[in-house]
């Protein structure tokens, strides 16, 4: 029913295309999927039904998701690029994508998931199971500003792609104070349909405030009324998340400290004024990445001892082709028609990482899904380009149960080193220790299965700590021939990691080596410190690789 099918498989898999720009110029230049030679085949599994629960704005059906799995298996697919999930995690005997997904893994087929846009709500995350790949969305390092220029020469850095230009100051009025009359007060800040008195809108700027309703429908609303421009005003469970949108007149949107400052200049001037400046595209910005407010966060409520997301990759304000039977705002009163929109969401993540599994599985086709994942994953980096820690948008420290084990680093990953490997028989051993025995009628599951902290999982959970545990983990050499490798680890405070052996050696590609980490520390100790959870990492060291695995630490 929109572009959301066009925008993700472009960026899997797009061809490159020269001088692609949305709206008149906007990130102008050479587009390409990530992935463009590869070839695609698209499997629609939801659908535009009316009163019916929805995901990207469809309708999609346990069974139709998975007879598009089924259908994919039988064709031969190599990689799954999957931009839906759940509203809210499922326990794995009722999470279709995740069953689908485990039959695709069981014919080496690599699965990648979008996390979902719940957050920034802890334990939200969806597509929870261990044989998927789960992205999260993080930023990029370009930004398009609209600067908001206020009578009193204050200037806050809005962002928008907007086409339309202001050429000159206005008046700028607060929508809840140009209401018509019975508009319910929790919502007279907002911009809703039919919420603007004309008499007062007329020839003036609005900043509408971000909460019920979607953001163009304000701008929508704004027009109608006879308004020159709209502000959106980011509200607190926002602050800093600032999507850019194809208004249908002047606009811009601003932080949440921003929009208070804007607010209160309207409140204490006699004749509050305002003018959006043109659109200006920033290259380079910094910090980058750091991480969307919307996307959905750990820790993993269907089994804690699977630190998910696994990585996170550009997910916010990506510019990709678009259905030209939709409009770009995706509403019914825009009768606009573009070839290239911007979108935002983990939707927009997941088929980043898909591409990049496609590249490792040309580069490797004898990889399989689970060697794939890990090199992924171990070779992530959660720094920013100002070499400090990835944070959220207000500029806080994140954590893996944002993203994971960091920003995806495609070069990095196609000679990862070492590899955790896992095969289908694995994961129907894990099942049984979570209790799930009716995924394979074929197998049977043992009578004291492995522990599910032991799955050979290239990061690391650890669910309710008391003091000490001990962790098994087995790595393949992909890398050189000879080579040793040393024990490294960042834990937090008041605990210690160590490995036995704490040095791998290798004489040979394929070679398999296994080691244990053991985790001690004063677990009540350690919590007066970091509250519920503690995060460190391990790294295994060689003379050209650095093998990273991020851990998480229960305390609760």
């Amino acid at each position: 029913m929109d572009g959301h099918g066009t925008h993700t498989a472009s960026t899997v898999a797009g061809r490159h295309v020269a001088n692609a720009a949305a709206f008149g110029g906007y990130g102008n230049g050479t587009a390409s999927g990530g992935a463009p030679l590869a070839h695609l085949a698209i499997y629609k599994a939801c659908w535009a039904i009316p009163n019916t629960p929805k995901v990207n704005g469809n309708t999609c059906f346990d069974e139709d998701m998975l007879a598009a799995i089924d259908d994919a298996i039988r064709d031969g697919v190599h990689i799954l690029s999957i931009s839906v999930g759940s509203a809210n995690p499922l326990p794995y005997t009722e999470d279709s994508i995740g069953i689908g997904a485990l039959h695709a893994v069981k014919n080496n087929i690599v699965v990648a998931c979008a996390a979902g846009n719940s957050g920034p709500t802890p334990s939200t995350l969806s597509n929870t199971a261990p044989w998927i790949i789960t992205v999260g969305a993080s930023s990029i390092d370009r930004m398009f500003f609209g600067p908001l220029l206020l009578g009193n020469g204050a200037e806050f850095a809005g962002q928008t792609v907007t086409p339309y230009k202001m050429e000159k100051m206005h008046p700028l009025v607060y929508a809840a104070d140009v209401i018509v009359p019975n508009v319910p007060m929790n919502v007279s800040n907002q911009c809703l349909p039919g919420s603007l008195d004309p008499k007062k809108v007329k020839r003036r700027v609005v900043l509408c405030m971000r909460g019920s309703g979607i953001r163009v429908g304000k701008g929508v609303e704004v027009k109608r009324a006879g308004g020159v421009g709209v502000i959106i005003g980011n509200s607190a469970a926002n602050k800093d998340d600032v999507p850019c949108d194809a208004h249908f007149l002047p606009a811009t949107a601003l932080a949440y400290d921003d929009s208070l400052k804007t607010l209160n200049y309207i409140m204490s001037t006699k004749n509050p004024m305002a003018m959006i400046k043109p659109v200006e595209t920033v290259l380079n910005y910094k910090p980058a990445p750091f991480m969307a407010e919307f996307t959905s966060r750990g820790p993993n409520v269907v089994d804690p001892n699977i630190l998910k997301p696994d990585v996170t990759a550009p997910g916010l304000n990506i510019l990709a082709a678009w259905s030209e039977a939709s409009s770009p705002s995706k509403l019914v009163e825009d009768h606009r028609v573009v070839k290239y929109n911007f979108d935002s969401g983990t939707s927009m993540a997941c088929p980043h990482v898909a591409a990049v599994a496609a590249l490792l599985k040309a580069m490797h086709p004898s990889w399989s899904s689970a060697a794939i994942r890990s090199a992924i994953i171990t070779t992530a980096w959660n720094k920013n380009n100002m070499g400090k820690y990835i944070t959220d948008p207000s500029g806080k420290t994140a954590s893996p149960f944002e993203y994971g084990s960091g920003h995806f680093q495609p070069l990095k990953a196609a000679d990862p080193g070492l590899i955790y490997d896992a095969s289908y028989n694995d994961y129907l051993l894990y099942l049984c220790t979570v209790e799930v025995t009716n995924i394979d009628p074929i197998f049977k599951c043992p009578k004291f299965p492995p522990s599910a902290v032991n799955l050979n999982y290239p990061s690391i959970a650890i669910s309710k700590f008391n003091g000490y545990s001990t962790i098994t983990r087995t790595v393949t050499n992909v890398g050189r021939s000879n080579s040793s490798y040393h024990f490294s680890a960042k834990p937090p405070l008041g605990i210690s990691i160590w490995a036995s052996p704490c040095n791998l050696y290798f004489d040979h590609v394929g070679q398999k080596k296994s080691f244990t980490i053991e985790v001690k520390g004063d677990s009540k100790a350690t919590r007066l410190i970091y509250g519920d959870y503690a995060f460190g990492s391990y790294t295994w060291i060689s003379e050209n690789y650095h093998v990273s695995s991020p851990i998480s630490i229960s305390l609760a």
